[in-house]
């Protein structure tokens, strides 16, 4: 008979078979015999490796045989292999679940293939002698890593105030069973009575006694919740302590009502003048949004209902006003003011104006504006320093005026109009002569003014002349010239004639006129000449008489010497004579 082992004590028990006669001494030498345990042995393996039992024991001298069984219920064994010390081979008992699984070493150490959940046991290493048994327990861990948690059976939208189902998170295939936790926004969230229900539900495979478990997450959102990230994670044994796996992240859509609307102005540009194009947008702040409103126009007898965008096309100064919008059931209404700006620019007068030379020509340029404008004038493409004035219209006056004005914070807005101006003239003529300085021929200039610009014909009592020059036509005025050799008398006519009127201007020159002027130049050269000659014979004149002074004094001087040394001669005979 095979007495049961002593696992709850942690000892290895010896059982000696003995017959009747020697039934208390058998007792005294077993209990003689037993010796120390060495405890209970533990072995955690992964679900599909190789559990590897050795046999923590010391090999007892006249060992017969080595065996391993595993417990099972009521502290039943089961026998799974046997290792005879006599033979190389090892048996193995019948056990299905073992077959092809099992093998023993020539050390007893018991290596179990492909570990399952089923493998999760206590099993008893037996070394058994003559006299003895001896036996130690191992109990094997079995652990499967689950699979990644999910999030599935998500609500298409959560609305606020409203405990729903926002989704379960799943995990599949683990061993032994974890516990799930949701998070929100990566804290977690706890059970809350009418705002967070989780409930968890664990199913094992009854086949392979691997866990699935479920939890399924009730929320009731907030309108704050927008935007917020939901997780869930798994926690589970691993054969080196607790482990987390986490789900992705999913966000869901939740539904708040509107609180409040706003109109918007759409335009290219920041300000809005006459003649754009703006489009007015209302938005409410609801999930999902207001998908219709009611549009207040100004002008209009009542409100528009449209969707959030209401079009206004080439808008004019009377749309200056107040919109709003609202909701269709006006609960939430938002208003905001446009400003349609204008320009108006009226010049008078304005286009083309013709006016004759010496007139006066008011000339205004109004503006009307929605804001303080610019105003400048422009004369043929050149900037004036002030607005045109004409009191008396001169030729130089005529032009191109235009009057411009922008409003300088509205862009694109500017308005200007023109004036073109043009002073008529009849022609005037005054005519000129001047012989070259060789005096070889006449130059003739007839100096024209009048607008339109006439043309000019010269004659002379020899008919026309085609040969003429002519110089730029500036502010009406040219002039016409010819060139002339005459050798004789003539008479030229200078006539120039626009629409106006014909002028007529003659002029009489002199074939001699040259001559007389080479005879007054050689007058002037024997003038010239007569006066140096007379210059000459003056200043001759007078050296000579400077010169016969100057002889006539030097014998005065000498005769007078000669008295003074006759009278010392007499002074001092008459001195002698006294004494």
């Amino acid at each position: 008979m095979e007495m049961p082992s002593a696992v709850a004590s942690c000892f290895p028990c010896r059982l000696q078979r003995q017959t009747p006669l020697f039934f208390l001494l058998g007792l005294l030498l077993s209990a003689l015999s037993l010796r120390p345990g060495l405890g209970l042995y533990t072995v955690n393996t992964v679900y599909g490796d190789t559990i590897v039992l050795p046999c923590h024991l010391e090999v007892p001298n006249g060992l017969l045989f080595a065996k391993w069984k595993y417990e099972i219920a009521n502290k039943a064994s089961e026998s799974i292999a046997l290792r005879s010390a006599k033979k190389p081979s090892a048996q193995y008992d019948n056990v299905p679940e073992y077959k092809d699984r099992i093998s023993l070493s020539e050390n007893y150490t018991l290596s179990i293939n492909n570990a399952r959940i089923g493998d999760e046991k206590k099993f008893v290493c037996m070394f058994v002698t003559e006299d003895n048994v001896f036996e130690q327990a191992t109990l094997v861990k079995v652990f499967k890593q689950p699979s990644q948690p999910e999030i599935v059976n998500q609500a298409e939208f959560l609305e606020t105030e409203e405990l729903k189902l926002l989704g379960e998170c799943i995990t599949r295939d683990g061993y032994p069973a974890g516990n799930i936790t949701w998070f929100k926004n990566g804290a977690i969230l706890q059970h809350a009575e009418e705002a967070v229900v989780i409930d968890e539900q664990i199913d094992a495979d009854k086949t392979s006694g691997l866990y699935t478990i479920k939890s399924s997450l009730k929320y009731k959102p907030t309108k704050d919740d927008t935007g917020a990230q939901f997780t869930c994670t798994v926690t589970y044994f691993g054969p080196t302590g607790p482990e987390i796996i986490r789900s992705e992240s999913e966000v869901p859509n939740i539904y708040y009502p509107t609180e409040k609307v706003q109109i918007e102005i759409l335009s290219r540009r920041k300000t809005i003048k006459e003649g754009d194009n703006i489009t007015l947008k209302c938005s409410g702040n609801g999930n999902p949004p207001p998908q219709e409103f009611l549009f207040f126009i100004p002008g209009e007898p009542g409100p528009i209902r449209s969707s959030s965008f209401h079009e206004l096309t080439d808008v004019r100064r009377n749309a200056t006003g107040e919109y709003r919008c609202s909701l269709t059931d006006e609960s939430l209404i938002d208003s905001t003011t446009v400003t349609v700006h204008y320009l108006d620019l009226s010049l008078t007068p304005s286009g083309e104006v013709i006016k004759q030379i010496g007139e006066a020509l008011p000339v205004s340029c109004t503006i009307s504006s929605s804001r303080n404008a610019t105003v400048f004038w422009l004369k043929d493409n050149n900037r004036m320093r002030s607005s045109p004035s004409f009191s008396s219209l001169q030729y130089q006056d005529a032009g191109n005026y235009v009057c411009e004005t922008i409003l300088q914070e509205v862009e694109g807005l500017k308005k200007s109009q023109i004036l073109t101006l043009i002073v008529q003239g009849k022609p005037q003529i005054k005519m000129s002569k001047r012989t070259s300085t060789d005096g070889s021929y006449k130059t003739i200039a007839c100096h024209v003014e009048g607008f339109p610009k006439p043309a000019v014909q010269w004659t002379s009592s020899g008919g026309v002349i085609n040969k003429t020059e002519e110089t730029k036509y500036i502010n009406g005025k040219f002039i016409s010239k010819i060139k002339i050799a005459p050798e004789e008398n003539i008479t030229l006519t200078c006539i120039a004639e626009n629409l106006l009127e014909r002028a007529v201007t003659s002029l009489n020159v002199s074939a001699n006129d040259n001559r007389e002027n080479i005879n007054d130049q050689a007058k002037l050269i024997v003038g010239i000449v007569v006066g140096l000659l007379l210059a000459a014979t003056v200043a001759g004149v007078a050296y000579w008489l400077y010169m016969k002074k100057s002889k006539s004094a030097s014998k005065h001087v000498a005769k007078d010497l000669g008295n003074i040394e006759e009278n010392k001669k007499l002074e001092e005979n008459n001195h002698k004579l006294e004494a």
